[in-house]
């Protein structure tokens, strides 16, 4: 298989050098490039920078409240000079939270700690947005430049891949997945492995480093880049066959270097996480119930084709269609344009004799061919179920808890290869068409980047944060709660009521709380997700209290007597006045509030005391 690597190389040759400006450009081309990644993550941004601590992106609230939750955790631990625990009773107390099991950003909040005690968990956040954007841009750019691609179409292909609408979706609420400077890395570590570029040792050792740190950014992103791997090696395996037996011996000792080292940096966190947790049985990060169905979530093939309003260009009909997608926006990550889809597929078909394009061509497809799922969504929207593959890997171990549609963020990657490989050699004269034009290459450039113009992305539109309540802050202070005291908050906070988690995380108070928004392994489906395992019927009553929702039912008072004796709360503070119907039934049950602050009250208590009646 080292004809790959070979076959790469000549594919990228690049033509003539410039003279004059345009000389100064090709030899700043990096520092150039880097910049223009920049000002991207900024531009998609953008309008959160007006009030960076106090504005959102659209559409997923809860994901959002619950990251800044976790960006106060990690700071907190740094800044008392300690690393953050993986396990924590910070939320669901007298319980735990294991942050294994959860989006919880640990490596990135340590990193971002500065500005988290600076300036707020929202700016860190934004400030994430930024980092991954141009870093995943700059991460493929860089791999595409070691594989010799040239400095304009490394470029483009890093835009391709920074700025894609898989990973600007994500943004929307997802941080983790949008922290995707790693995968790009790991794969070319392991086709370096394959073709022989450089020791298998060293590849080995720098493999294990970047899936170590992957671990602790997103897990389901560092399982999606195996799957891609795995893909590309068979794929490549298939059209190389005779190369097999040459490159098992590296690649073997590369990822046993990768593997030592992987294993003891991670051993901690992988033993956290599983201890006493069996892997078939974990929570699935997402699971919906669509007609009924539970499923993981997939791609509706039309989503390849429409755009949402996060894309540049985009029409009110596109936008009201990919806003009626029967799935979180967060979600709609497929989308590359008919301009682009077509484009690829027609690289792929005329240089199909070009392992490294048909390779990673293949891959792209496949890549997008499982992210579509493992069950029929919409019978007039979709393959029918016996056409999606994702079906036979859904039930194992780990991959079974994963959303199938964020396979499209490594299919990007892939489609950003395609890209750049063919422009290359379409600038080198090897396209007829292009060759017999004296400016070929410029126009071979310019049809890519019409392409590229459809998934430019927009700014993201801010949304006001949930305000802080007038006298949360000084609730808390005139109650003098020691770190550990247990605090029953009201509303009772989950992914239906996050603001509280955001309250938390913007003051600091509570330091501990019952309940909160997070995953719980070996959970059903219904109770996995968000905490809803905590969730009682006195927890819903007082969130039915708090919402002025109609009245669903009055727990019995046996009822109410065994869910504080389980949550044990030290004290109780409820975002109510004395008169609304919520304080009432505080009052009744803890008695005049010890402190009572704007919109706020509190109760100190003592657990096993007894409760009112």
């Amino acid at each position: 298989m080292t004809r790959l690597a070979t076959e790469v190389a000549e594919s990228s040759q690049q033509p003539p050098q410039p003279a004059g400006a345009l000389a100064w450009i090709t030899r700043h081309a990096t520092v150039l490039t880097l910049l223009w990644y920049l000002a991207g993550g900024f531009w998609v941004t953008a309008r959160l920078w007006i009030h960076p601590s106090s504005l959102r992106q659209p559409d997923d609230p809860q994901d959002v409240n619950q990251a800044t939750w976790f960006m106060r955790y990690t700071a907190h631990a740094v800044e008392h000079l300690h690393l953050p625990a993986l396990t924590t009773t910070a939320m669901n107390a007298p319980h735990s939270v294991n942050l294994m099991w959860n989006t919880s950003l640990l490596l990135p909040g340590v990193v971002v700690t500065p500005i988290t005690a600076a300036f707020g968990p929202q700016v860190s956040l934004t400030s994430l947005l930024v980092i991954g954007f141009a870093g995943s841009a700059a991460s493929m750019y860089f791999v595409l430049r070691r594989w010799d691609a040239s400095p304009i179409a490394a470029a483009l292909g890093g835009a391709l891949y920074g700025f894609s609408p898989a990973l600007v979706d994500s943004g929307i609420g997802h941080y983790s997945l949008v922290l995707a400077m790693l995968p790009p890395l790991m794969i070319d570590r392991v086709v370096r492995l394959v073709t022989g570029r450089g020791s298998a040792v060293r590849n080995g050792l720098w493999l294990g480093l970047f899936v170590s740190a992957q671990l602790f950014i997103s897990e389901e992103l560092l399982v999606d880049t195996v799957i891609a791997a795995v893909i590309l090696l068979v794929v490549l395996g298939l059209c190389r066959p005779r190369d097999i037996g040459r490159v098992i011996r590296p690649l073997a000792t590369g990822l046993a270097c990768a593997a030592v080292v992987a294993g003891v940096l991670c051993a901690r966190g992988l033993w956290v996480q599983f201890h006493g947790v069996e892997a078939k049985t974990a929570a699935a990060t997402v699971i919906i119930n669509y007609n009924g169905t539970q499923t993981n979530l997939g791609t509706l093939p039309y989503a390849f084709i429409n755009p949402a309003d996060f894309v540049l260009m985009h029409l009110p009909i596109t936008a009201r269609i990919a806003g009626s997608y029967p799935q979180p926006l967060p979600e709609y990550l497929a989308y590359l344009g008919i301009p682009l889809i077509i484009l690829l597929l027609a690289a792929i078909i005329f240089f199909w004799r070009v392992v490294a394009i048909r390779v990673a061509g293949i891959t792209c497809i496949l890549l997008e061919w499982l992210g579509m799922g493992a069950q029929q969504l919409h019978p007039h929207s979709t393959l029918p179920g016996w056409l999606l593959p994702w079906q036979a890997l859904q039930h194992l171990p780990v991959v079974g808890g994963m959303v199938p549609d964020r396979l499209c963020i490594l299919a990007d990657a892939a489609a950003a290869v395609v890209l750049v490989f063919a422009l290359d050699r379409a600038r080198n004269g090897e396209v007829p068409l292009f060759a017999r034009m004296k400016d070929g290459p410029l126009i071979a450039t310019g049809l890519a980047c019409a392409a590229l113009f459809f998934v430019v992305p927009s700014p993201y539109a801010g949304v006001q944060v949930n305000a802080l309540p007038a006298g949360w802050t000084a609730t808390f202070k005139s109650l003098d709660l020691p770190a550990s005291a247990r605090v029953l908050v009201a509303p009772f906070p989950y992914s239906g009521e996050s603001e509280v988690m955001r309250w938390q995380a913007d003051t600091g108070y509570p330091q501990t709380m019952i309940g909160g928004d997070f995953i719980a392994p070996n959970q059903s489906a219904h109770n996995s997700r968000a905490g809803r395992s905590a969730m009682t019927e006195t927890s819903y009553y007082i969130n039915y209290l708090y919402d002025g929702t109609p009245d669903f039912g009055t727990p019995s008072a046996a009822q109410i007597q065994a869910n504080l004796a389980t949550w044990q709360p030290n004290a109780v503070v409820a975002v109510a006045t004395p008169t609304s119907s919520l304080g009432k039934f505080l009052i009744h049950w803890f008695g005049q509030p010890t402190t009572d602050q704007g919109q706020v009250m509190g109760w100190k208590y003592k657990p096993g005391t007894g409760y009112g009646s």
